[in-house]
């Protein structure tokens, strides 16, 4: 006879990627009797939509990044393992890790995207994007090593290539990294230099489309040009890149090729699905968009699999309006919710409708009060856009020390035009500088770690 005391074992809950949308289902589904274990290759969360103010030294990455097990911490039914997922058995309902084999009764997959080079991933080298803290490190080094070594050099066109930085893409990423690296040469660096005016720096925005912040209303991505061109960045849009080697990018333009000589590319044009994608479809059937993102039910669920989830990035959720949701922070965080009131519902035999996206508008900043904001029934732009994506991004940082730490470096920033963030620093892609070996010459020799060849400067 069984013991009429006996507990039922809890239900399990897997999540994998301490990302926003992993990291709301698990503290929405925190307090509960479910048993939930978070899975991440870091031991933190990374607050991605301020990366760039860590690229380009306003702020500094724990500024923007929380322990995960700090975070989640009260809650006693969640656990986090700093682990690497490497294969899912739907069948056996296990997730193998590098170490173990983890059982679950619901597995929620959350591991975003990466860079996505369209075939050349031969560039990744020579154009680091923007989706790590280390990204964002290497960027700051390039940045700010590119005006260290142009204060050095003495040939007027080997400086033109040092103070010229291109961005490829021009989407919310590519727009804010231009904003500031503008702001950085116009106004915070001009006064810090001897040999070389900062200003005479180049930015140039390469775009594909038509126009900047293409998921934007056309008169938002014009204002935003506009701006950006008022703070001295050069906007080139229908421009393709066909080659970037040797530090110089080729482009397309109006059927004219050009090459840019540039010793800082930035890469901001396109992402492409995490590994977890493809494994999901290889081990169930489901379906993949042409970057690898899974096609999701509209509870978010794997067709046929309904104990599997997708949520974040990696979703490709076509079940409202005409297009899929964007790849934005308010989807991820919205889909985790969602998630623990589906698991809640079922284990109590209910249901729930499918998963909805409230609209919480688009915002994207250009530079110190310049932004572009779109709330559906309203847009704004200029210092009232700027506030708005302010108090959003203090609102939607995780920890309270991070809001304060943010709050007092941006007032700092914004009534000093300071940044305490400019360091150079990384071992592994160390910049070297040492005299040319040939008698009798004066020139320097920039030699990366990150490249096979020395760069003459």
């Amino acid at each position: 006879m069984v013991n009429a005391t006996q507990q039922q074992p809890k239900h399990r809950v897997v999540i994998i990627g301490g990302g926003f949308g992993g990291l709301y289902a698990a503290k929405a589904l925190g307090g509960s009797s479910i048993e939930v274990t978070l899975i991440d290759k870091r031991n933190f969360h990374l607050f991605q939509p301020l990366l760039y103010q860590v690229a380009t030294g306003t702020l500094s990455p724990a500024d923007i990044s929380s322990p995960l097990r700090s975070i989640l911490s009260r809650h006693k039914n969640v656990r986090v393992l700093m682990e690497e997922v490497v294969d899912v058995d739907p069948q056996a309902k296990t997730v193998i890790l590098r170490q173990e084999e983890l059982p679950y009764d619901t597995l929620i997959v959350a591991t975003g995207v990466s860079h996505h080079y369209f075939g050349n991933e031969h560039w990744k080298d020579n154009a680091p994007g923007l989706k790590t803290v280390e990204d964002a490190i290497e960027m700051r080094r390039r940045i700010f090593m590119a005006f260290e070594a142009a204060e050095k050099e003495t040939d007027p066109e080997k400086r033109k290539a040092w103070l010229t930085f291109v961005i490829v893409g021009g989407g919310p990423t590519g727009v804010e990294l231009a904003g500031a690296i503008a702001e950085l040469a116009f106004k915070t660096l001009k006064e810090d230099f001897r040999n070389i005016d900062t200003t005479e720096a180049q930015i140039l925005l390469l775009e594909g489309l038509d126009r900047v912040l293409p998921p934007y209303d056309p008169e938002l991505s014009a204002k935003a040009e506009a701006s950006l061109t008022r703070r001295g960045v050069t906007v080139q849009t229908k421009t393709k890149v066909t080659n970037i080697a040797n530090d110089v990018v080729t482009i397309e333009r109006n059927d004219q090729t050009e090459e840019i000589p540039a010793q800082t590319i930035l890469w901001a044009a396109g992402v492409k699905a995490s590994a977890m994608g493809k494994i999901l479809s290889d081990r169930t059937g489901v379906s993949l968009d042409r970057v690898g993102r899974v096609m999701v039910e509209p509870d978010l669920s794997v067709s046929n699999h309904p104990d599997i989830f997708v949520i974040g990035d990696l979703a490709h959720f076509a079940h409202q309006g005409d297009k899929p949701l964007p790849g934005v922070a308010p989807v991820a965080m919205q889909e985790g919710q969602y998630l623990s009131k589906l698991v809640k519902a079922r284990l109590k035999g209910q249901s729930v409708p499918a998963f909805s996206y409230a609209e919480v508008g688009s915002l994207a900043v250009i530079g110190q009060n310049a932004a572009v904001v779109d709330l559906g029934f309203i847009q704004f732009t200029g210092i009232i856009a700027w506030l708005i994506w302010v108090v959003a991004h203090i609102y939607y940082l995780i920890e309270f020390d991070n809001k304060l730490v943010v709050m007092f470096q941006w007032g700092w920033s914004y009534f000093t035009r300071k940044r305490g963030a400019r360091l150079i620093t990384g071992d592994d892609a160390m910049v070297e500088v040492h005299m040319a070996g040939s008698a009798g010459s004066d020139s320097l020799r920039v030699t990366r770690r990150d490249r096979k060849t020395p760069i003459e400067v």
